[in-house]
């Protein structure tokens, strides 16, 4: 018997023949048929589940660095002032804040906008913590909007933000005067728009438009009188990135897929008309760029095939600036110092969580600025992935990330977890996973990530190829890597698991409706059941950019062909063991999704455990709950994955 500390009820059988559902209630989770996780297995995971990273997010006006990072169940905000220095927490809250977005060097006040919502509801407020009197302050209306997406003018008097407080469903453009205190709204165009950038003289505003992965539209709105100026698209049809005016006052640096296949870098001048390519020639999309404060150098990432390069330029002779070798992985959170003569930025490695590290260009000299923690394990013995490709359906080929055991022995053969990534237009990065590393050395279990068509990072073509009616082609990409798993000697295709979240969720219950005798059991985690019971009820500001993606659930054609691929209908196919776990807050992915096919695949007659936390949304944001979950998932695959 479990114990009386324990708010415990047994749900009747939902049909008869089938199991009964264990329901226990343990202050904010909910678990319905989850055994008690040994502590032997809590003791194994420990280590694994103290590690931490650091993102960087941005300088101070002293030479210091924001970072982002945790020390007890939540990420907060911190403040570095040397390499490898002290780490000064500056927040303190039971919640996750984000959007960190410091002062400008110029700026009349020294502090930082951050933002922060309640329980992963996503309903994120504004806040400014002040320097000076180390306060904070609300800025936003506190109540059911969604607010974020921080643009601060050079002196720092303006703040532009996106907010859906006017009708809970656009995404307009509000201003705020930062020494009134005052807040209005500048563009309420419609749709979901974002601030990118206030001009050098504080008179105008780029703003772009998002209608979907490869549909954007920028424009100009002038601060006095809040007209907007659409911005002429090479092309007709676009996808935008960041869009920044130059420091050194000639024209404006953006990202775009005009006319080209991948993201570019580009740089148009009004006054002359003519335009620039920058990245030209680098076959893979640019995200992240930035400028020093004068503008005389340019720095950009481009993601190639999953990893990131650096690149620096000096703008008055588009010649190459030298730099010191990197760590090769991902790279993110790219700013110059004040004074221009550094770079600062965040490096994420297969074998070390991610960290921030300085470039001084003068030098060409990398110092490293956080050491972040990994449990006391030893880092030599994490395993990198390998880079491969295999063939689907329609003969395209498919990367995906390929972790294996070390040290496999002549004739082994193991076991195989399929990790999906979410979006659907996301990527999987080989980034550092201590849930992975614990697989790979405590479970020998290999593990595959795969970018399935859909996926972002490898064009506007591959990126298109699961849209509507061609939802299920992504979920024959995951037939395929079946094939290909069959044909590894080292691995055994008679025991793979799937796991995966968001739309990875989906792609699990949908891999084990279509290929239910080839996989063992499957993880679904805050995934979609039916696209067109989600597209209802996710809330109002996100519905019509996911119909973009998913198809839109009013025609009838439409609903007809979600209807037909829903797993939600096809539960009878899942006789495997299935997972699901789901914040209750989740305005992404209702946890309705959850529980309607919880009991679908139970009146199936089909072995599924049930977790919820009260206090999460879309994924798990504090550390008690995710090593709970964490230590549930291991629990579930070593019953139903490792046996023979």
């Amino acid at each position: 018997m479990r114990t009386t500390l324990y708010s415990l009820t047994l749900l009747a059988a939902f049909v008869p023949g089938t199991h009964a559902a264990e329901r226990v209630d343990v202050g904010n989770r909910i678990s319905e048929n989850l055994p008690e996780i040994p502590a032997e297995l809590i003791d194994s995971l420990n280590q694994y589940q103290n590690t931490r990273g650091a993102g960087f997010a941005g300088w101070t006006t002293d030479g210091c660095l924001l970072i982002s990072t945790r020390f007890a169940e939540t990420g907060q905000a911190h403040r570095v002032c040397q390499p490898m220095g002290m780490r000064e927490q500056l927040t303190f809250y039971k919640e996750p804040v984000g959007g960190i977005t410091p002062s400008p060097a110029k700026a009349w006040r020294s502090g930082f906008v951050f933002s922060k919502d309640k329980g992963g509801d996503e309903f994120s407020q504004l806040y400014w913590f002040d320097y000076a009197s180390r306060t904070t302050t609300l800025l936003t209306d506190g109540k059911r909007s969604q607010n974020g997406g921080t643009v601060l003018n050079e002196d720092g008097s303006m703040m532009a933000f996106a907010s859906t407080a006017r009708n809970g469903k656009d995404r307009d453009i509000w201003l705020r005067d930062t020494k009134t205190g005052q807040s209005r709204p500048l563009l309420t165009a419609g749709g979901s728009w974002s601030a990118q950038d206030f001009s050098p003289d504080g008179k105008t505003l780029l703003v772009s438009q998002y209608r979907s992965i490869t549909d954007s539209q920028p424009g100009e709105v002038d601060i006095a009188t809040g007209k907007l100026t659409l911005f002429p698209i090479d092309g007709g049809t676009a996808a935008f990135g960041g869009f920044e005016y130059a420091r050194n006052g000639k024209g404006i640096y953006f990202v775009s897929d005009e006319k080209s296949e991948f993201m570019q870098l580009r740089h148009h001048d009004p006054a002359t008309g003519k335009s620039h390519i920058i990245s030209k020639g680098i076959a893979w999309d640019v995200g992240a760029f930035a400028q020093s404060p004068d503008g005389s150098r340019l720095g950009f990432i481009s993601n190639e095939d999953g990893i990131s390069t650096l690149r620096v330029f000096d703008t008055a002779t588009w010649k190459a600036v030298s730099l010191p070798a990197l760590p090769i992985g991902v790279t993110g959170g790219l700013q110059f110092s004040p004074d221009g003569k550094r770079i600062a930025l965040s490096i994420n490695t297969a074998t070390s969580p991610s960290d921030v590290y300085v470039i001084d260009l003068a030098k060409t000299e990398l110092t490293r600025w956080t050491q972040s923690e990994v449990g006391g394990l030893d880092t030599a013995s994490f395993q990198a992935p390998s880079l491969v490709r295999f063939k689907s359906f329609d003969g395209r080929s498919i990367p995906a990330f390929y972790y294996q055991p070390a040290g496999l022995k002549p004739g082994e053969k193991v076991p195989v977890l399929i990790n999906i990534h979410g979006g659907p237009e996301a990527q999987a990065f080989p980034t550092f996973s201590p849930q992975i590393q614990y697989l790979l050395k405590t479970l020998r279990v290999a593990v595959l990530v795969p970018n399935v068509r859909g996926s972002s990072g490898y064009g506007k073509t591959y990126v298109q190829l699961d849209n509507g009616f061609k939802r299920k082609d992504s979920v024959k990409d995951i037939g395929a890597l079946l094939d290909w798993i069959g044909k590894q000697p080292e691995l055994d295709s008679g025991r793979v698991g799937v796991y995966g979240g968001s739309y990875g969720g989906y792609m699990v219950l949908a891999s084990m409706v279509d290929y239910n005798d080839r996989i063992r059991a499957g993880i679904d985690v805050v995934g979609i059941s039916h696209f067109s019971t989600f597209l209802t009820n996710t809330e109002s500001y996100r519905r019509d950019l996911r119909r973009a993606e998913y198809g839109d659930e009013r025609e009838p054609k439409m609903r007809a062909f979600h209807e037909k691929i829903a797993p939600l209908n096809n539960a009878k196919a899942i006789n495997k063991p299935l997972f699901v776990a789901q914040g209750f807050n989740d305005p992404r992915v209702p946890y309705t999704e959850a529980e309607q096919i919880v009991k679908a695949v139970r009146n199936n007659g089909g072995d599924v455990w049930y977790l919820m936390f009260k206090d999460e949304g879309h994924g798990f944001a504090k550390k008690p709950n995710s090593d709970y979950f964490g230590a549930a998932q291991i629990l579930f695959w070593q019953k139903y994955l490792l046996g023979k």
